[in-house]
Order: structure tokens, then sequence, then C-alpha cells
């Protein structure tokens, strides 16, 4: 049975050009806004700032290490910048060994594994995404594949132990779940939920469930495992990702922009958004 929200998505704020991998980071929304190379900050009122500007313009996303030091994927350059306590941003990690395709979302565990996906072979002709991958950088340094073959790669998770990773594969309309080793290698793959729809960024809660933003169909959904859809909250534009965040972690935030495909995603427009509602049950795990 699918419920729909009865709360309305609230305006946070407007005239962003792609928001994408939303992280809730010392009292504030983080967000990538994709087409300008700014990684910017906002406040539940919509008062922003912004952070920095990074050398990509698209794709590229955040999280933060343990000690609090921001990590940038550099999708297209094939690098993960770290940015030092005095603000320069140095290569933490250099992924081009591993592929020449771009690179996409991060996610830090709870013991400081760093999981970043896309990559992959190169895509088919007419293709804009190859199979992707994920790769772990743990803390020592040392990088390798862990899981291959993704139906085009976008929002991973962990849940609050650090045993499971949770990713979207939105050409593959599903979650996808892996078991976490103690070494952070990834096995047991399996479908967590088969979805009606195209995931893309994606949240975990308390209870259990699993927020996605979906792009074509213009709605962020919350699913248990399985797939039962417990709840759907529409809007006017393309879902691009989500994340719990607020005081509480129980504010949903939505990044929502016009879609106009891929060959339009650098432009003048600046149709992006940041929508709100508030949530049945708080955030948890990672991103977080």
């Amino acid at each position: 049975m699918q419920i729909q929200s009865v709360t309305p998505a609230r305006l946070v704020t407007a005239g962003l050009a792609f928001g994408e991998s939303p992280r809730w980071h010392d009292g504030r929304l983080w967000i990538c806004n994709w087409g300008t190379g700014e990684i910017i900050a906002t406040d539940a009122h919509g008062n922003r700032e912004i952070m920095l500007t990074v050398p990509a313009v698209l794709p590229y996303s955040i999280d933060w290490l343990p000690d609090g030091r921001l990590l940038v994927v550099s999708g297209r350059e094939g690098l993960l910048l770290r940015q030092e306590a005095d603000g320069r941003l140095v290569t933490h990690a250099d992924l081009r060994g591993l592929s020449k395709s771009p690179w996409n979302e991060i996610v830090v565990d709870g013991r400081g594994n760093i999981y970043v996906n896309g990559g992959g072979p190169a895509p088919a002709a007419g293709e804009y995404f190859g199979p992707g991958t994920i790769v772990l950088i743990t803390p020592d340094g040392a990088i390798r594949q862990v899981a291959d073959d993704i139906a085009f790669a976008n929002g991973m998770a962990v849940t609050p132990d650090n045993t499971t990773l949770i990713l979207a594969e939105s050409h593959g309309n599903r979650l996808t779940a892996f078991d976490i080793a103690a070494d952070g290698s990834l096995s047991n793959r399996r479908v967590w939920a088969d979805l009606d729809g195209y995931p893309d960024g994606i949240c975990l809660d308390a209870e259990g469930a699993v927020w996605y933003a979906d792009v074509p169909n213009k709605h962020c959904v919350r699913v248990r495992e399985g797939g039962e859809v417990l709840q759907t909250v529409t809007a006017d534009r393309g879902c691009f990702a989500c994340m719990l965040g607020g005081a509480a972690r129980q504010t949903l935030f939505i990044v929502a922009a016009e879609w106009r495909g891929f060959e339009h995603m650098v432009s003048d427009a600046r149709t992006g958004q940041v929508l709100s509602i508030e949530a049945p049950a708080p955030g948890v795990g990672w991103p977080g």
C-alpha cells in the first residue's frame, strides 16, 4: 500500500543549478551545486553560503573523514580531494589507474573506510555510463575495487552498525545491499528492494527504511527492505537526492531541479531547489 505524504514539501531555497550529494554537517545542509563548481551550505531557513569552489563542474560529491576534513570526489578528473585545515585542496586518492570513466558518489563509514562509486568500463556507443564499480579507500590509503557490474551507481548509505552498505542502481530499478567485512570488503550482494522507479540519492532512517530520490518520476519515496512503499513526496521537477537532517535529523531535505537531459546539465538555467518535509523517523548511519 502506498501512503501519500500528507505534508506538502516546503521550499527552503531556490536558484541553484543542480543540487547533488546533500549532507547534513555542522548544523547545515551542504550541497554540491553541479555546473558551478560550488559547494554551498544552507540552514533550514534558506540562508546559504558558498563554502568553497572546486576544480570540477560535474559530477562531484562530498563527505567527511572522521577527523572532520572534507573529501570531494572530482568525478571526471578521477581524483578524491581532501581539504586541509588551511583550506587547501590536496589529492587524497588517485583513481585514474582504476578507470577513465567518471566517478560519482561517496560515503565514509563509521570506521573511516571510504567508498566511491562510478568508474568502470567505458560506456557503449550512444550511452553516457557503462557498468559501474565501487572502490574502497582504507584509512591507511590502500585502494581496491570491491564491487563491479553496477547498473549506473548512484547514492550509497551505510547502516549504523557498519555492517551493510546499500546502493542505488538507477538503471537497475533497485536498491542493492552488501555485507561489509571487518576489512571493508563487500560480499553477499543481494536485492534490498526492487523499485518502480529510478533511485538516485538515498538516506537511511531509524526504522530501517530508505528514502530515495527519483528524477524522471519527480518524487522522493520511503521504502522498506523488500520494496514496500511507505510514503511518497511529489515535486514539480526531478528529485536528485535527499538527506535527513535538522536538529533531530528528522527533516527530510530534497534537492530538485528541472531535468532536460545529460547534454543540458551545464547551462545558465537555475531551476535547482531545496525542499523539505518533516519525516516520520530520524536519520541514522552514514552519510550523516
